[in-house]
Formats: structure tokens, C-alpha cells, sequence
């Protein structure tokens, strides 16, 4: 009896903690911003592919470039203020 009152009395506050411990896990998950991340990622290789298309496109090339610059900064303002928010 000893036992299984030591183990009850230990174990609703280790439950507890592991409950802590899976709540800061799964907060930091939604920190990592993984559609935001996913976005970064594919608009460096839409600025890379621009990048080394010919450059004959009237200006909308170097255009569309200034663009996808000012999207990847503005995702990476959008991730930062997730993450300090």
C-alpha cells in the first residue's frame, strides 16, 4: 500500500510537468513558423531563378526581383514579430 500511495503521490505531479514540458514543446513548434519559413525559402529560389533569367524583359525583370526583395523582407519582419509577440 506504502508503494502505491508513494507512486500516486509522486506521479500527479510529475503528470503535471510533463504536461508543462509538452506545452512549451508544441509553443516553440508554432514559433518556428513553418509556412513562414517554407514562404523564405521559396522566394529565395524565386529570386534566384529571376536572377539568372535573361535580362531582356522590358525592366519587369529587375522589377519583379525589387519585389520578391521586398516580400522576403517583409516575411522575415512577419517571423520576427511571431517570435517576440
Amino acid at each position: 500500500m506504502r508503494t502505491v500511495f508513494h507512486l500516486r503521490r509522486i506521479g500527479l505531479p510529475a503528470l503535471f510537468l510533463s504536461g508543462a514540458v509538452f506545452g512549451t514543446v508544441v509553443t516553440a513548434l508554432a514559433q518556428q513558423q513553418i509556412h513562414m519559413e517554407n514562404a523564405l525559402r521559396a522566394l529565395g529560389t524565386a529570386r534566384y531563378e529571376l536572377s539568372v533569367a535573361s535580362p531582356d524583359k522590358g525592366g519587369h525583370r529587375l522589377k519583379a526581383i525589387n519585389f520578391v526583395n521586398s516580400a522576403i523582407t517583409e516575411v522575415r519582419y512577419g517571423i520576427h514579430h511571431a517570435n517576440t509577440h
